[in-house]
C-alpha cells in the first residue's frame, strides 16, 4: 500500500448494506481503521464510549461546532447531534492508517469536499426502493412510522448517488463486497 493518510467514505440510505461492507473491509484490509463518530445523545446500555461513539454532552457538542472541530455534523433531532471530529482523522493518521467512514449521504459529501483527492466517496445503492423497504422490515427494529420516515429519507438520498466517486449496487452481497474491496485497493495503491 502507498502513503498513509487517505480516506474511504461509504454512504447509503439506511438498509442498503454499507455497514456490512465497511465491517468486511475492516476485517480484510489491515491498513484501514474505522472513524468513530461523536453523538450528543445518552449512551445506551450495550454501548461503549470511545468504541461505538464519542458521547459528548449537548452543550459541549455545540462548543465544538462553534470551534470548527467537526468535519461534518448534523442535528438529527432536537439536541441529538452526530458528527465526525477532525481530531479522529488525525488520531488514525498518526497511527499510520487510512480512515474508513460509515456516514450518511450529506456527511459523506461534506467529508469528500473537505479532503478532495485524498478521499474516495462510495455510494451503496439498493437495487430498488422495494428491496430497501424489505431489508428494513426484515430487521424488525422499527415501528411503521419510523420505517416510513427511513424510506422517505432514502428516496430523498438516492439522487445524491451521482455526486459520489463510485457507486456499488448491492443486489448480491458477495459481489458488492468484492467490488468494494477492489475499489479500495485501487484507490490506496
Amino acid at each position: 500500500m502507498s502513503e498513509k493518510g487517505k480516506l474511504i467514505i461509504f454512504s447509503a440510505p439506511s438498509g442498503a448494506g454499507k455497514t456490512t461492507i465497511v465491517q468486511h473491509l475492516l476485517k480484510s484490509i489491515p491498513d484501514l481503521e474505522f472513524s468513530i463518530s461523536a453523538a450528543s445523545r445518552k449512551i445506551r446500555p450495550n454501548e461503549v464510549d470511545g468504541k461505538d461513539y464519542y458521547f459528548i454532552p449537548v452543550d459541549e457538542f455545540k462548543v465544538k461546532i462553534e470551534n470548527n472541530e467537526f468535519l461534518e455534523w448534523e442535528e438529527v433531532y432536537k439536541d441529538h447531534y452526530y458528527g465526525t471530529l477532525k481530531s479522529e482523522v488525525e488520531r488514525i493518521w498518526a497511527k499510520g492508517k487510512h480512515v474508513i467512514f460509515d456516514v450518511d449521504v450529506v456527511g459523506g459529501l461534506n467529508i469528500k469536499k473537505f479532503y478532495r483527492n485524498k478521499a474516495l466517496a462510495v455510494f451503496v445503492m439498493p437495487p430498488t426502493v422495494g428491496h430497501l423497504e424489505q431489508r428494513l422490515r426484515d430487521r424488525s427494529t422499527e415501528n411503521e412510522k419510523d420505517l416510513t420516515k427511513r424510506i422517505e429519507k432514502a428516496e430523498h438520498e438516492l439522487p445524491f448517488a451521482e455526486k459520489f466517486d463510485k457507486i456499488i449496487v448491492n443486489d448480491h452481497l458477495q459481489t458488492a463486497l468484492k467490488e468494494a474491496r477492489e475499489m479500495v485497493y485501487d484507490f490506496l495503491s
